[in-house]
């Protein structure tokens, strides 16, 4: 394999002789070694550097090339094409677009695994058609046997307020359901459900949960947050053989979008040694950086707690990290279970369910800090973000660790007298900007006009210096990178409504936009140094499209075509009857 130091220092001599030309020096010496692959006649977007004011003056290249899993030069077509060699494979890009490797900042592989395999309930106008989906999977699954789907959210409803089971256990009668809500913050259950959980009027709720309830007290089908453990926790636990299938259904899913790596936002001890045993088996092909549930331990077989192992930085080949351990400090803000400083505006006596106190938050975060995790923290209220703030800056005085990163996921409603203090505490704002889009209709009337200046304020939060990550929250919101890309830019929902935008002045650039999926998601998994542009030295990861996202319209890129999906030089996907031309040289 190429040796990545060398490289890098090789290119950095080459651009201190000639700064326009980004390929490795010595090209025309017989004695170097011939590329592996090379891809010419394509429109590369390197995104090296700092965001510029305008897409035009983003570094740009026709070619690169690739030996031993990294790239050896990125230029011309002819500058590159000189280090074909007889073994070399020529790929004719066609004048296709090519990104540095796309990158999920935050999703949950085994559940969007899982959502693969179980009732789609996303996109449902109404509580009949949840019913309906339902009744039609319970038909073909055996008697006794749970039915489970994800997806369903009463504000795209006529009636949007949480529904009532009866409807739900009268259509399915004989068989336990459990319905999680597209936020995974809330469940709807079924009367069956119900009574093999031993759910009844007497039943309080837990701590950080909520039982929705009938007007003499007994459980409505609903649950929110903490609660559902109630009912989930009699589900059968999926064999080995079932998770492995889901996680590489997912795999393939995220691949067939675009997607070279994902941040897996909460891995149990078992899933991380299903991810393992597909590393060694050759099938983890995506690069998977973990975040440990902090309360869970390592119960896979390899035993032990997360303190005892301590944080595993990625392998040698950068496909598998658990580095990061993930928190949760409030709940979501579609179910009202986001933790508010005041109450909801659309309902007076109510301020979410904050998980923790200070105290007992660091009671948990101390130890993993000292440790030397990253943490990664849930929290969408700004009663939440501020807990979590407080709690970050009280570790970092007590045992400074300046490159820890630690991060907040979601970081949905800010206060504006805490947005500078993600710069200040050097801490990352991991968004999601499709639930910015998805959430608009009803944000309002949660919050009322004054807190709606620090929701989902990007560009409040650039304008502090600080990187945002970004992902999908899949299966909460589709996976695709580009409808995330879209949302950042635009602020309107794919029918471009709201005309202008929804508070416009938050919407970041396209470049800023592109690099949140890329050199922003490799700092956030501290690999910035071998993945996030396109540079010589660097891994191949990239992702090949059908369209220049960087310059069309910006309604035309949700419809965007991956054409190819490259980890580390290795092709993981191909478009069907998409197939890129290749020769020798």
């Amino acid at each position: 394999m190429a040796n990545p130091a060398a490289i890098r220092a090789q290119a950095r001599a080459l651009i201190a002789l000639a700064p326009g030309l980004l390929v490795a020096s010595m090209t025309a010496c017989s004695c170097t070694p011939a590329a592996d692959t090379i891809y010419i006649h394509g429109v590369l977007y390197t995104l090296a550097g700092e965001a510029p004011r305008s897409v035009e003056d983003e570094p740009t290249a026709t070619a690169l090339a690739v030996r031993g899993g990294r790239i050896v030069a990125v230029g011309s077509d002819a500058d590159v094409r000189r280090l074909a060699g007889r073994g070399t494979r020529i790929r004719d890009l066609e004048g296709a677009t090519v990104v540095p490797g796309l990158v999920d900042a935050h999703l949950h592989i085994q559940s969007l695994g899982r959502s693969l395999r179980e009732v789609n309930l996303v996109g449902t106008r109404s509580y009949d058609e949840v019913i309906e989906r339902v009744r039609a999977r319970a038909a073909e699954t055996p008697p006794g046997e749970w039915v489970s789907g994800r997806g369903w959210d009463q504000n795209d409803w006529p009636e949007q307020r949480f529904p009532d089971h009866a409807a739900l256990s009268a259509a399915i009668p004989d068989r336990p359901v459990y319905l999680r809500r597209v936020d995974g913050h809330a469940a709807l259950v079924n009367a069956r459900a119900l009574e093999l959980a031993g759910l009844t009027a007497r039943t309080p709720d837990p701590p950080g949960g909520r039982i929705e309830r009938r007007p003499d007290g007994s459980p409505a089908g609903v649950l929110v947050d903490r609660a559902c453990d109630l009912v989930s926790s009699r589900i059968p636990a999926p064999s080995a053989a079932e998770r492995r299938t889901r996680l590489r259904m997912a795999l393939d899913h995220c691949a067939a979008l675009g997607l070279t790596g994902v941040h897996d936002a909460g891995a149990s001890g078992a899933e991380m040694d299903d991810a393992r045993a597909l590393l060694a088996a050759g099938e983890l092909r995506l690069r998977l950086y973990a975040m440990l549930g902090a309360t869970q331990e390592t119960d896979g077989g390899t035993g032990g707690s997360l303190l005892e192992h301590g944080p595993q930085p990625f392998d040698s080949t950068l496909h598998l990290a658990a580095r990061t351990v993930k928190l949760v400090a409030d709940g979501a803000l579609g179910s009202r279970g986001a933790a508010l400083l005041a109450p909801y505006s659309d309902a007076p006596g109510e301020r979410g369910l904050l998980q923790y106190d200070l105290d007992a938050f660091l009671a948990i975060a101390r130890p993993l800090h000292q440790a030397g995790f990253q943490l990664a923290t849930h929290a969408i209220g700004d009663a939440a973000n501020r807990l979590v703030l407080d709690a970050y800056e009280t570790l970092e005085r007590e045992n400074p660790r300046p490159g820890a990163r630690h991060r907040i996921e979601h970081a949905q409603v800010i206060s504006p007298d805490d947005i500078g203090r993600f710069a200040a505490l050097g801490v990352l704002p991991s968004m999601q900007p499709t639930h910015c889009t998805s959430d608009m209709p009803w944000a309002g009337a949660r919050l009322g006009p004054e807190r709606l200046q620090g929701a989902y304020a990007w560009r409040a939060l650039r304008q502090t210096g600080v990187m945002l990550p970004a992902g999908s929250d899949a299966p909460v919101e589709d996976a695709s990178p580009f409808l995330g890309i879209y949302a950042a830019l635009t602020r309107q929902d794919l029918q471009g409504q709201p005309e202008g935008g929804w508070a416009p002045e938050q919407r970041l650039s396209r470049s800023e936009a592109m690099r949140a999926f890329t050199s922003w998601a490799a700092f956030a998994s501290f690999t910035e140094a071998d993945l996030g542009t396109l540079e010589v030295g660097k891994l191949a990861d990239f992702t090949v499209l059908d369209r220049d996202v960087m310059r069309v319209a910006p309604s035309d890129i949700p419809a965007t075509q991956v054409l190819l999906t490259v980890v580390g030089g290795v092709v993981v996907h191909e478009a069907a009857g998409r197939a890129i031309d290749s020769s020798s040289p």
